[in-house]
């Protein structure tokens, strides 16, 4: 959710002259991205947004012109979703099954995705286990694992 939200930040921000927050807040609204500003703020922070002055004078977010992370981020995100084979929920732990060998480049992509409520995670070499917090948020995570491979 986090990450679709920060894609769609930079869409917007591409695409319009967003001078606010509150601004970039309602068009997130738009596009069913409901976020406070708190959540507006960390995003624009993790995306190194900068404010520059257009040629009407006035002021409008801009991501930076080198975006390595970005590039790196959907890298993970593609091998994450190209090595996953299957995935369960088990109590409060999910467990996920990779391509043999892969297991810690899918583990890396989870660690990058900054999830709510991960405890923390363990890789072999075809098996990646996610303790969670608890019970339904091990749910919630499986339910996002099967949206992000619904891409595939």
């Amino acid at each position: 959710m986090k990450n679709d939200r920060q894609m769609k930040i930079l869409e917007i921000i591409e695409k319009n002259d967003i001078e606010t927050q509150g601004q970039l807040i309602e068009e997130l609204n738009k596009y069913g991205f409901e976020s406070t500003q708190a959540t507006v703020s960390r995003d624009m922070r993790e995306l190194r947004l900068v404010k520059e002055l257009t040629k009407a004078g006035s002021y409008r977010y801009t991501a930076p012109a080198e975006t390595p992370d970005r590039n790196y981020f959907e890298r993970l995100k593609t091998i994450f979703r190209e090595s996953v084979t299957s995935f369960a929920c088990a109590q409060n732990l999910v467990v996920i099954k990779t391509l043999p060998g892969l297991a810690n480049a899918a583990g890396s992509a989870i660690d990058s995705m900054n999830i709510a409520h991960l405890v923390g995670s363990l890789a072999g070499d075809d098996t990646l286990f996610l303790a969670m917090e608890d019970n339904s948020s091990a749910k919630v995570f499986c339910n996002e694992i099967q949206t992000m491979l619904k891409d595939r």
